[in-house]
């Protein structure tokens, strides 16, 4: 029986082990580290198991050799979610925002398909009828989601977005109302961003490092004010367009048959009836982590 310090430490060991980094293939140094990922969660980098010889840093392989039998090879998020900061930022805190270079403003679409990783994304919440089921969900299968939040909803249900926050998943800043941002002017297009990120750095203490535009239908301005608050922009390479209920068979098929080692998925957890989203994760899910496949998301 792993002790629960064991446990978070192997996780960690498997979330490094993914840090291939968003980026790679636009020539962009790796967003995060491994040693970020082991500082935030407060444990020692060195005392973190070592990865059998010849697995090629494959998690699955680790999980397979010395990890009890699955679907989840991975340990549940909660345990490193232990170590977080705050929940709510100090009032008059500025948050520290980080420069971006030129190839770090530009849109990512997937991962470094060197590894077998893929990123899991949900956007369009917090929603109160479908985001605790999707939490439930990622901690059976010990999986590290990002979670792109409106800013509309998030200020309506702030105790789940701090929940989503406490389980270890990453928030990020998809807008405040969701509009097409090619259709509004520089300054409404600022506000939309300004206001998503400084909700979500003051409900969860932690400010927003990644931004997805609605549709992902960026415009010139969205790209420059996200880089001015020291957020990068994810796209996706996997779309079973779940918002539009094609029927859950259908996502399921598009998510197994196009997912691949650096995949970036998208689904939704707002923005309407989501039932069927919900019965495809729990149908795909599984199938992803017995392939072997393991999640990545940047810390928070």
């Amino acid at each position: 029986m792993l002790s629960d310090h064991q446990i978070t430490s192997r996780r960690l060991l498997l979330v490094a082990a993914g840090m291939s980094l968003l980026g790679t293939a636009a020539g962009c140094r790796a967003p995060w580290s491994s040693e970020e990922v082991a500082a935030e969660a407060g444990v020692d980098e060195t005392a973190l198991p070592v990865m059998p010889a010849g697995s090629g840093g494959a998690p699955g392989a680790a999980a397979a050799a010395s990890a009890p039998a699955a679907p989840s090879a991975v340990a549940s998020p909660s345990a490193a979610a232990s170590a977080s900061p705050p929940a709510t930022a100090a009032p008059g805190v500025v948050p520290v925002r980080k420069a971006l270079t030129e190839a770090e403003t530009k849109p990512v679409y997937e991962l470094d398909a060197a590894r077998k990783v893929v990123a899991l994304t949900i956007d369009d919440g917090p929603d109160p009828r479908h985001t605790p089921t999707v939490l439930a969900l990622l901690q059976q299968y010990g999986i590290r989601a990002t979670f792109f939040l409106i800013g509309e909803n998030a200020t309506e249900h702030p105790a789940l977005v701090r929940e989503i926050s406490d389980h270890g998943h990453h928030i990020a800043n998809h807008t405040w109302t969701h509009p097409d941002l090619r259709s509004l002017s520089a300054s409404k297009v600022r506000d939309e961003l300004v206001r998503t990120s400084d909700l979500l750095h003051t409900t969860t203490g932690r400010q927003p490092t990644w931004f997805r535009a609605p549709g992902g239908d960026w415009s010139t301005e969205s790209l420059k004010v996200a880089a001015d608050l020291g957020m990068r922009n994810m796209a996706w390479s996997v779309d079973p367009r779940d918002w539009s209920r094609p029927g859950t068979s259908a996502i399921i098929d598009t998510v197994l048959k196009d997912v691949r080692p650096g995949s970036i998925v998208l689904n939704h957890d707002g923005g309407g009836d989501r039932s069927q989203t919900l019965a495809a994760l729990k149908a795909y899910l599984p199938v992803l982590v017995d392939s072997g496949y393991f999640f990545t998301a940047p810390p928070n």
